[in-house]
């Protein structure tokens, strides 16, 4: 049981160093009313384990911070991000639905954060459709050419952590 908890959070702050190393990486791309944040990529990783969701919060958490984001980015960018782990998570029995919970989340709530966080003048419809198509490339396409090349090797690189 104790190694299983380890092997939890090894694969939790493995995913979370991953997602910081791409947001610094593509830091110009990673913020802003346009964005092609590459690091969400990684949100298809709760289809192969659990520990991927707080592995991809405190990732999004950590690169927002690093990343000079105001508080409220920090606090609803990442809940965005953990919001969309929780969907793809439980949507894991269904491969091509698991980008949908981050698109969602992402296209609806980072548009609010920099409109009344940051005072981008852009309409709020314009920035879901600029976040939102980002979001479907990176996550819907990428991510799940992702989670197909990783799928065959899933057990040699996501063994089993908690039960799952």
């Amino acid at each position: 049981m104790q190694n299983k908890k380890v092997l939890y959070m090894v694969q939790g702050a493995a995913i979370a160093a991953i997602y910081v190393v791409l947001v610094i990486l593509f830091d110009s791309w990673s913020f802003g009313f346009i964005q092609f944040r590459i690091a969400e990529v990684l949100t298809i990783l709760p289809y192969f384990t659990p520990s991927a969701i707080p592995g991809l919060f405190i990732g999004c958490l950590l690169a927002n911070l690093l990343g000079g984001a105001i508080p409220a980015d920090i606090i609803f960018g990442s809940f965005a991000t953990l919001l969309g782990a929780l969907g793809s998570y439980a949507l894991r029995k269904h491969k091509w639905l698991v980008p949908l919970p981050p698109i969602a989340a992402n296209t609806l709530i980072v548009p609010l954060v920099l409109k009344f966080g940051y005072g981008v003048p852009e309409t709020i419809p314009y920035m879901i459709l600029t976040v939102g198509l980002s979001e479907i490339i990176v996550c819907g396409v990428i991510g799940l050419v992702l989670l197909y090349a990783l799928a065959p090797l899933k057990h040699k690189i996501f063994t089993s952590a908690l039960g799952h």
